[in-house]
């Protein structure tokens, strides 16, 4: 545990995505996304466990598709927040707007499969942990993952919570909508760029 939490607060794409999100669109919305992200969880544990993670692992050119996969999805986001008009992003709008929460769970389910480095990551560090090998090797692999969500959604949603809190402090004036928005297009590009490097 103490391991998977020093990881999950290290930085990288899943809680850069929340903490973005969470300031655009308030902490409801960040632990929606956290909700998405840690399904995605399931995926890759599902993956080490059947071994499948060792065919992505051993083939360049599948790992690299599923990055390109990923880095062209986020920005096809960023896109997407490019043409939607400022006044998404105000405070009235926020609070009033009938929110898609699938929309939300969806696109962090999304980005968090398309990331491939979490799968070779599980890889190495899982086994690591394994208490018995004579012992049912699913299970603990499940137990694992299991573990790591838990500790993750909590901190996803505590970064959601905080920083939700913060955007009511730092963007209650109608001057930062136009800041939100171009934030919220970096930081997708931001994290594309992460993946693929």
């Amino acid at each position: 545990m103490m391991a998977s939490v020093l990881l999950t607060l290290s930085p990288g794409p899943d809680i850069i995505y929340v903490l973005s999100q969470s300031l655009v669109g308030g902490y409801k919305r960040g632990v929606v996304i956290a909700m998405g992200l840690i399904s995605g969880i399931i995926i890759h544990t599902s993956l080490v466990a059947f071994g499948v993670s060792l065919v992505i692992k051993n083939s360049p050119s599948l790992f690299w598709a599923i990055k390109i996969a990923g880095a062209f999805y986020l920005l096809y986001l960023a896109y997407e927040v490019y043409r939607s008009p400022i006044q998404n992003f105000t405070k009235s709008e926020t609070v009033n707007q009938k929110v898609s929460f699938f929309s939300d769970y969806k696109t962090g389910f999304i980005m968090n499969i398309l990331n491939p480095k979490v799968t070779i990551f599980f890889l190495a560090f899982f086994p690591g942990f394994l208490w018995n090998r004579e012992e049912d090797l699913m299970f603990q692999f499940y137990t694992l993952g299991g573990l790591f969500m838990l500790q993750a959604f909590l901190i996803f949603c505590l970064v959601a919570l905080l920083s939700g809190q913060l955007s009511k402090l730092l963007f209650s004036s109608s001057s930062s909508h136009s800041f939100l928005k171009w934030f919220q297009i970096l930081t997708f590009i931001g994290i594309a760029i992460l993946i693929l490097l």
